[in-house]
């Protein structure tokens, strides 16, 4: 890829840049490098249910069976003071419910658009994250995946840029961020409505710079698009395609406040235009360079050392297709999580959550005309918004492994009141170290 290229001849210049301007030394103090490991399996079965009709992205009305593995190693080191580097190889396989289409919250995060019956091995992460520390006092950071220990000053400037994912730094939720050991359906691990730039992996290219002062911090990021939409290959043309974000966020004792703006532009079909066209309308034949904007807010806070709630509002203006996130244009979300200390379980986690997704008028209208787009398509659609309801309880293992049960209750499918409810059971292994 082109972006690659360029990237790789500037990195030379670019390190000799960061170097010059980080600290001398390292702190005796510091992980100097870290490798960390995490391996999910996850089976689903979906009931049959009613279905006077379907289209040709409709979730199948038969009973189903999914399951999705993904394996992934996260390298870690120092090159100089104030600045890491981080690889993450990944390999993934997995057959998805009806060809990963029919709903708006898709029910499993871990699920790529390109996986496959064979195992597919990949870079999910390739990126460097420079630090220069601005006073304030110092706090600790603890060693994980992609994130090496030491201590950071509480004023600070972080640059973070390569191969990533966009919500490894924007919209950190403690309580529902990852599939793989918290709520799995799409609408809940993230902003339902946030079309954030991904291939169809959900990595992409770009850069962010991030000012944090104490309880404060503002980050800003632009990243690549797909070439097409919901595609694997991505655009180098980051002036001319690109995804942008802006996030604000406020911590306080126990808990955070964030507010997001996005605006994405890229190589987009219109629902409008697509319907002018006569029927069915299809958003492939007006494509052209057009501009989708959207906020999130969201909030998460624990109330006591065992338990904590959370929730999530988002808007998307609705008028070109879905690009490289799910099928969703307005979305609310609640839940909470408990650890099971009270029943002398205290590394078992239990949560439960409600999404309620909804659609733009002219997104209602292009699907009630026959159109389909990358998920949804049921030939007509009698518009009610989607309620996903999860709630799943994992059972430990042993440090960094657990066993999971999931169950997800989705009413109006694909935003239509003719089909479903849709229920979905799963099971859930995860281990890390």
């Amino acid at each position: 890829m082109r972006i690659c290229i360029h990237l790789r001849a500037a990195a030379p210049f670019l390190f000799s840049l960061l170097a010059l301007a980080a600290p001398d030394g390292a702190r005796a103090d510091e992980e100097q490098w870290n490798a960390k490991f995490q391996s999910t399996y996850i089976w689903q079965h979906k009931d049959a249910f009613s279905s006077p009709y379907t289209g040709v992205n409709s979730l199948a009305p038969a009973a189903e069976k999914s399951y999705s593995f993904t394996a992934t190693a996260a390298f870690g080191f120092r090159p100089w003071a104030g600045a890491e580097l981080y690889i993450d190889p990944e390999l993934a396989q997995g057959v998805p419910l009806s060809h990963l289409a029919g709903l708006g919250g898709m029910t499993n995060g871990e699920m790529a658009r390109t996986s496959g019956a064979n195992p597919t091995f990949y870079r999910a992460r390739a990126f460097l994250r420079q630090v220069w520390g601005l006073g304030g006092g110092s706090t600790q950071v603890e060693s994980a995946a992609n994130q090496l220990a030491g201590f950071t000053d509480r004023r600070r400037l972080t640059l973070t840029a390569g191969n990533l994912a966009v919500v490894d730094l924007f919209d950190n939720n403690a309580y529902s961020h990852d599939a793989r050991t918290q709520f799995m359906n799409w609408s809940l691990i993230s902003y339902g409505a946030y079309d954030f730039a991904a291939d169809s992996r959900g990595y992409t290219w770009g850069a962010t710079i991030e000012y944090v002062d104490g309880d404060w911090s503002l980050r800003a990021g632009r990243f690549v698009q797909p070439r097409e939409s919901n595609g694997l290959a991505l655009d180098p043309k980051i002036f001319r395609r690109y995804g942008d974000q802006v996030e604000l966020e406020h911590r306080h004792e126990g808990g955070a406040v964030r507010l997001l703006v996005f605006r994405n532009v890229a190589n987009m079909g219109t629902y409008t235009d697509a319907l002018a066209l006569g029927a069915p309308p299809a958003v492939a034949g007006v494509r052209s360079r057009h501009a989708k904007i959207g906020v999130g807010a969201s909030v998460e806070q624990a109330l006591t050392a065992q338990a904590g709630v959370f929730a999530r509002a988002s808007w998307a203006d609705g008028k070109t297709e879905t690009y490289a996130f799910a099928e969703i244009d307005r979305s609310m979300s609640a839940g909470a999580l408990v650890k099971g200390a009270g029943w002398s379980r205290p590394a078992d986690t239990a949560g439960v959550a409600l999404a309620r997704n909804g659609l733009s008028a002219p997104h209602i209208a292009y699907l009630a005309a026959g159109g389909a787009g990358f998920f949804l398509g049921d030939g007509r659609i009698t518009y009610r918004p989607e309620v996903v309801g999860e709630c799943f309880y994992n059972l430990a293992l042993r440090d960094g492994a657990h066993f999971g049960l999931n169950l997800q209750r989705i009413a109006n499918p694909a935003y239509n009141r003719d089909r479903g409810p849709v229920t979905v059971a799963s099971v859930r292994l995860h281990a890390e170290f």
